[in-house]
């Protein structure tokens, strides 16, 4: 089964740049992740403020790790003061 993962971030707009390196920062780490499939870092070309990171992984165990991973955390504790809200991860499932 592949779980795909959304995760959504909107920047303040004085933090964009920011915003942008650090979830950059995690691309190739998490690329080379047991069970990623797919990982994107893309940003809104109606509002460049808001970031989507689009994932597939091959199971919620391969999820959870990367979650736990030190990049990961790095990122979250980074985040925090670059986004105006905070970011939204939600998980989904094929179902055709």
């Amino acid at each position: 089964m592949v779980i795909h993962v959304v995760a959504r971030a909107v920047a303040r707009p004085e933090a964009r740049g920011a915003l942008q390196a650090a979830l950059l920062a995690v691309v190739d780490p998490t690329r080379r992740e047991p069970g990623c499939r797919r990982y994107e870092v893309c940003q809104s070309v109606d509002d460049l403020d808001e970031f989507v990171v689009i994932e597939e992984w091959r199971s919620q165990d391969d999820i959870d790790a990367h979650m736990r991973s030190t990049h990961v955390q790095t990122l979250l504790a980074t985040v925090a003061d670059l986004v105006a809200a905070p970011p939204e991860i939600r998980g989904y499932r094929t179902v055709t």
